[in-house]
């Protein structure tokens, strides 16, 4: 079952609008989070909004928004003066512009979201816009509000959906010049070119999203599962820095060892799918039936609470 909806409206290009439902298309729920416990207790930290002044804990109800226009002066903002301002794009996705997807810096991306129609009606005037952005070839620019604000919106056909990108605005992309500036101005070879364009070649194939593994996950989910089962950690060594002398050596090298990294090894293993779930790897929970069987042991004694 799809997860609930961020957003709820109708798109809309020229005069054919339809019902459509925004869904989050990446999640990261599958990854190993923290909370933060007292040291001395174990217990979980709970955080309590409190006014700064008196100390005492503010209720929901009367905590209002606030933009300070001078230090400890604000103007306060209620949530039926937001409302009141409320702009077409709160509730309508309207599509202004089409533009070819190379002209999108991807600085400006920021996250995706699936579309799809809202209910049962209104799929015909959706399969109308997919198509015409399909058979264009191009990415419709719309506006929409989401999180208390109105962001521009990047829509493309993805097979019987559309694909919704949330994009930066001019004034949240910083400039490269402050950053770029002080990069010394360097020739470099045809030779070196050469050498580089060929551990390029050697290294060429296609994006597979599949065959990344998120190593530091994996390396946390081995870590809680010693910590459980009560095993020493032991530090693993870092590697050490490498100290180029001679450039020219160093692509030499590589395109030797591009080449060896290229032959298939035997005994390499498949990529563990991620629809697996990376959790699906911690140990079972004492008392609890795991969502699937896992290979790692089930401690034999119930584990102390130990230190990091």
């Amino acid at each position: 079952m799809a997860p609930r909806a961020n957003w709820k409206g109708f798109l809309r290009l020229s005069l054919v609008t339809c019902p459509v439902a925004l869904y989050p298309a990446t999640s990261e729920s599958e990854k190993i989070s923290f909370n933060q416990l007292n040291r001395q207790t174990g217990h979980r930290i709970k955080y309590l909004k409190v006014d700064a002044d008196t100390g005492d804990e503010v209720p929901n109800e009367d905590i209002v928004k606030g933009y300070e226009f001078e230090k400890g002066q604000y103007i306060e903002v209620s949530k039926e003066e937001l409302e009141e301002i409320a702009l077409e794009s709160t509730r309508t996705i309207e599509i202004d512009d089409f533009v070819d997807r190379s002209d999108i810096d991807p600085r400006y991306l920021i996250r995706p979201y699936y579309i799809r129609p809202d209910g049962k009606v209104g799929h015909d005037a959706f399969a109308v816009i997919r198509e015409t952005i399909r058979e264009m070839d191009k990415v419709a620019i719309g506006r929409v509000v989401l999180t208390n604000r109105e962001h521009i919106i990047a829509l493309e056909p993805m097979d019987k959906g559309l694909v919704g990108t949330l994009l930066r605005y001019p004034y949240e992309v910083r400039s490269e010049q402050e950053y770029f500036d002080e990069i010394q101005d360097v020739k470099v070879t045809k030779d070196m070119l050469d050498l580089a364009r060929h551990i390029v070649d050697q290294k060429a194939g296609s994006f597979e999203p599949e065959k990344f593994e998120d190593h530091y996950e994996r390396a946390l989910i081995e870590l809680i599962n010693q910590k459980r089962a009560g095993k020493p950690i032991t530090p693993k060594g870092k590697p050490a820095a490498a100290n180029v002398v001679d450039l020219m050596e160093a692509l030499r090298r590589s395109v030797g060892g591009a080449a060896e990294s290229k032959a298939p090894a035997k005994s390499a293993k498949k990529p563990r799918k991620a629809a697996a779930g990376q959790k699906e790897m911690l140990m079972p929970i004492s008392g609890k039936k795991p969502a699937k069987e896992t290979s790692a042991k089930k401690p034999s004694a119930k584990p102390q609470r130990k230190s990091a």
